[in-house]
């Protein structure tokens, strides 16, 4: 690191133009080719992709996703040749529309798609194509022709998973609040303009150019459409942390030697810049780690938020002290600094830790029980996903759940797809047999004529559930057809059926990320570990890190079931009870896990480095949160108001999402890094850093501070 940072240091001016060269000429040649999304939503080995697999090799018309047009007329009904006149053409002109393979109108014969009182009724728009994998411009196409004979007297609306996707929320705003409080918070804590710009230049010069080599990675990798905008997010947040904890290690460097530019950034840049390299690493193996869960549309998400990091990280490896050659006396002659000469150790932080070292059980015992507390609820977690009864009340996509919900059931708004295989072709009898059976199965409303294939030997049935999408019953029913109705009725009439459709596809998706997601946690849990114990030569570190850092998301976990699911003060943030979408522990799980590795590294290396230089275990523990505690908090304060500020919009998702990456990072910072982990260190004292020799002779050596001569006092030990 320290000859990095030299050649950084002698090369300034080159470095700084060749930052400046790569972001605009990445960004630029990005720009000229266009970034390529590829939704590549595949579940192996489940039932919903085996339905998908059997239409789209023997029926591709019904391969595709299904949406509805929903119609409710003000003023008569809309069997009134009037409505019909304005439906029915209007519905044929979609049907001519690309990547549109065929309309059932409510007037066609067995349709059954008009209300009892005929006020509401629906079309179903059949896709060539899932709707993860149908341009944005088409689906465009198929809303304004619908929209187009919307009238005061006729309300159409437009529901699906392919309408849904194209009205998908952008985090743009939520970027830009979260980038202002991010200034806010670094203006607080430094108290100067120059050293609050440093950390935000260095992380838009790192994302400008992640940006660009995410999308000219989307050519070679699959890259789902939001995985430029989450690595967008991660990385604005650990770019400033980064930068964060660079810059305030050079000002107390600078304030220590008298006030040195090349010493001080040397300095800060062999210890906390060593420590940004290690916590870097951890987040980028716990992204990766999302490979585990064998999920194809998760690895474009991964493979972009690692380049992400990996960009912010470069930047702020050898940007950083660069620049702070050039503005080096400025940032460490701040008026703060000028003032309090030696704020961390007069300040807050030393009362704080001092009085979690009087009591170190208490506060050890206290703060795991408030832990475990918000954790509770996270048992009971349901994952699933939300539906569109849970969308903006202004997007159509509600409308047209809350319309089909009043007129025909909350389960028309996610149907089941029955892909059934016949023995023979025109063999219909078992197909009629099985529908009948269908519609005398609980939890079923309403079950559609078959659709056969021109081979006749494969079929298509819609189901209607009584229930919602998101619902448990839903879940249940899928589960029960699976196990216990369909496959009697299979076996009787030589048939072979497989359950699909958006709802089933969900329910799968949930199934397996559940599974995998222990041998996820496990992995990441494992490769980090190994890790610390390297690095920190202790047995209770890598320990102490992982079962902590699974604390604070477990509570974050619970907290949302709390909120998301049970509905304690959902009201608040405007929300309904509904399941835990299936993903969300997964990202919160990756993203935590890899910015409370952050704080673990940048407090732990602090406190090892005291460890070293002073023998005394107490002294280290003090020393390293007061010098610490602040640029952590605020690290924290920029990635809660960054996170929190997602719970603003209406989009269900983002503020799920919002919150429990707000709560997990606000935990971390101040219940785990301020309280516990002070005062397990200070129970454990001198074992703490208690590691058997011949391990230590046996494990590589990466070392994240500078060699230090041991302290008299480790000798005597020794």
């Amino acid at each position: 690191m320290l000859k990095l940072t030299r050649w950084t240091i002698a090369h300034r001016r080159i470095v700084v133009f060749s930052w400046i060269v790569l972001t605009v000429g990445v960004l630029a040649l990005s720009q000229a080719v266009g970034k390529r999304s590829a939704n590549n939503f595949s579940l192996p080995n489940t039932d919903s992709q085996r339905a998908v697999d059997l239409l789209q090799g023997r029926f591709p018309a019904q391969a595709g996703d299904a949406d509805q047009i929903v119609f409710r007329t003000r003023a008569g009904k809309l069997t009134d040749a009037s409505v019909r006149a304005a439906i029915a053409p209007m519905l044929v002109r979609i049907g001519r529309l690309p990547h549109v393979a065929g309309v059932v109108s409510p007037y066609d014969a067995g349709a059954k798609a008009v209300s009892k009182t005929g006020t509401i009724g629906f079309a179903t728009v059949e896709f060539d194509q899932r709707a993860n994998d149908l341009p944005k411009p088409a689906i465009d196409r198929v809303i304004a022709t619908a929209e187009s004979v919307r009238s005061s007297t006729l309300q159409v609306e437009l529901g699906g998973q392919a309408i849904k996707q194209a009205q998908q929320t952008s985090l743009g705003f939520a970027t830009g609040v979260g980038l202002i409080a991010a200034v806010l918070v670094l203006l607080i804590s430094f108290g100067s303009m120059l050293a609050m710009g440093l950390p935000i230049v260095t992380a838009l010069f790192g994302l400008g150019a992640g940006l660009g080599v995410i999308g000219l990675g989307s050519h070679l990798v699959d890259m789902v459409d939001f995985s430029s905008e989450l690595a967008l997010m991660i990385g604005l947040g650990v770019g400033i942390d980064y930068a964060l904890f660079i810059v305030t290690r050079y000002r107390d460097a600078y304030r220590e030697n008298g006030g040195d530019v090349k010493a001080a950034v040397e300095l800060a840049m062999n210890t906390a810049g060593r420590a940004i390299l290690f916590a870097g690493a951890t987040v980028v193996i716990a992204l990766l780690g999302m490979f585990a869960l064998g999920v194809s549309f998760l690895y474009g998400v991964a493979i972009a938020a690692s380049l992400g990091v990996l960009l912010v990280l470069a930047a702020s490896l050898t940007l950083l002290p660069a620049l702070l050659m050039f503005t080096g006396k400025r940032v460490g002659r701040s008026r703060r600094s000028r003032s309090r000469t030696r704020e961390p150790r007069a300040g807050f932080w030393l009362r704080w830790v001092g009085l979690i070292q009087r009591r170190p059980a208490l506060a050890a015992v206290a703060s795991t029980v408030l832990l475990l507390a918000l954790a509770a609820p996270a048992l009971g977690l349901r994952l699933g996903s939300s539906d569109s009864g849970n969308d903006p009340a202004k997007q159509t996509t509600r409308h047209a759940y809350d319309l089909l919900a009043a007129g025909f059931g909350s389960g028309f708004n996610g149907p089941l797809l029955l892909a059934v295989h016949l023995p023979s072709a025109g063999e219909t009898a078992g197909l009629a047999r099985l529908t009948t059976a269908l519609r005398h199965t609980p939890g079923i409303a309403s079950v559609a004529s078959a659709r056969l294939n021109p081979g006749r030997d494969t079929a298509a049935i819609s189901v209607y559930p009584t229930t919602s999408p998101q619902s448990a019953q839903t879940t249940n029913l899928v589960k029960r057809l699976r196990g216990t109705v369909l496959p009697p009725l299979a076996k009787a009439t030589g048939v072979t059926v497989y359950v699909g459709g958006a709802t089933a596809t969900q329910v799968d998706f949930a199934h397996v990320l559940s599974g995998k997601l222990p041998l996820f946690i496990g992995l990441v849990v494992l490769l980090s570990a190994l890790l610390l114990l390297v690095v920190f030569r202790s047995l209770l570190i890598p320990v102490q890190a992982a079962l902590m850092n699974l604390l604070s998301i477990a509570a974050a976990l619970g907290v949302v079931q709390a909120i998301f699911e049970r509905g304690w003060l959902a009201g608040l943030i405007g929300v309904q009870p509904g399941p835990i979408d299936a993903f969300i522990p997964v990202m919160v799980f990756a993203i935590v896990f890899g910015l409370s590795m952050d704080y673990e590294v940048f407090l732990v290396s602090r406190i090892h480095e005291e460890w070293q230089h002073r023998g005394d275990a107490s002294a280290a523990v003090r020393e390293g949160l007061a010098n610490t505690g602040r640029v952590i908090t605020a690290a924290a304060a920029v990635m809660v108001v960054v996170f929190a500020s997602f719970a603003a919009g209406d989009d269900r998702v983002l503020k799920l999402f919002g919150i429990a990456m707000a709560t997990a990072v606000f935990l971390d910072a101040i219940v785990i890094r301020s309280i516990l982990m002070p005062a397990v260190l200070e129970l454990f004292g001198r074992r703490t850093w208690a590691f058997p020799s011949w391990l230590d002779r046996r494990l590589p050596r990466l070392a994240i501070e500078p060699v230090i001569p041991p302290a008299p006092a480790l000798e005597e030990a020794a």
